[in-house]
């Protein structure tokens, strides 16, 4: 067992002690609610609880078989996120040739991209190649019916759904100093801040948090959020040894991407009030589909790896 693999067992095994310790927490909650009645809260808060615990284990698992795991874990979670973002987006018939390209050309060769370490690719594939070749393709079928809200929403999904969520195994290819082929405990390091960050934001807001950040989308308050940033900040701390960072640098980096992070989930709760709906799918009971769990690694994958490119690698 190499030393990498058995950071990523020991991280792993530390993070289902704390699921296990939140699980406790939450039927402690549970227990002290009036009987025959349920706390709202509460039960959301489980709910993530459990969501978590099978994240915890997928991306174990994805990450014990290497960066190959990780490739196809990141390339399912991207098909199934631009298929729930482009199921509210408006579509014609002169669009089927477009949204085929998309799933079955563009996500495959973007992740076969990122396998092979072209960097370059990486970072122009969509923004450029695949943001010219989509019109192009629905000009020629010739219907102008609400032309450019289609274009703009395919292009839009291609961006969230797979260049952003690709930028999560493209960590492994950084070729970082004095770090040696350790890239992968990037991916653990970021999952484990933003998402544990989401959730003591989540917990904080509804229990102590009093001025919504928007009043009018989203239950997010300042003060909820301020929490889940330091409790980010906190993890990302206990976590540095994983990294490259240092103390003071993985506390800052997990910040960044913890509140870059609960800003883009306001962007799509933005979007889900506009198209008028609560959950982009009914995948997770209670808990919506992928991009209601990815909505904050979204926003927060291209920055995480562009700082870290840019300062550490």
């Amino acid at each position: 067992m190499t030393d990498t693999t058995t950071d990523i067992v020991t991280v792993s095994l530390g993070m289902i002690a704390l699921l296990i310790a939140l699980t406790m927490l939450g039927e402690f909650m549970r227990s002290r609610v009036a009987p025959g009645t349920t706390n709202p809260v509460v039960e959301t808060f489980m709910l993530r609880v459990h969501t978590w615990w099978a994240m915890v284990i997928l991306l174990a698992l994805a990450l014990l078989s290497g960066h190959t795991g990780v490739i196809l874990l990141a390339a399912f979670a991207s098909f199934a996120a631009l298929r729930e973002f482009l199921t509210f987006a408006h579509k014609r018939q002169a669009d089927h040739i477009s949204l085929v390209l998309a799933f079955f050309v563009i996500l495959p060769l973007q992740y076969i991209f990122v396998g092979l370490g072209w960097t370059g690719l990486i970072a122009v594939f969509i923004p450029v190649y695949a943001f010219l070749l989509l019109p192009i393709v629905s000009a020629l079928r010739g219907d102008t019916d609400r032309f450019l809200v289609r274009v703009a929403e395919t292009q839009w999904g291609l961006m969230i759904c797979i260049f952003c969520i690709s930028h999560v195994p493209a960590l492994v290819t950084f070729e970082i100093e004095g770090y040696g082929d350790r890239a992968i405990l990037l991916i653990l390091f970021f999952a484990m801040v933003v998402q544990l960050g989401d959730l003591a934001e989540y917990y904080a807001g509804r229990r102590f948090g009093r001025r919504r950040v928007a009043p009018d989308l989203s239950p997010k308050t300042r003060e909820g959020m301020l929490c889940g940033v330091i409790a980010a900040a906190g993890i990302g701390a206990l976590l540095s040894w994983i990294t490259p960072f240092g103390v003071a640098g993985a506390a800052a980096m997990a910040a960044m991407v913890s509140l870059t992070g609960m800003l883009g989930s306001l962007v799509f709760a933005a979007i889900k009030r506009e198209r008028g709906v609560k959950d982009w799918s009914h995948l997770i009971p209670g808990q919506g589909g992928f991009l209601d769990q990815l909505d904050s690694v979204i926003f927060a994958a291209p920055v995480f790896y562009h700082v870290t490119h840019l300062i550490y690698a």
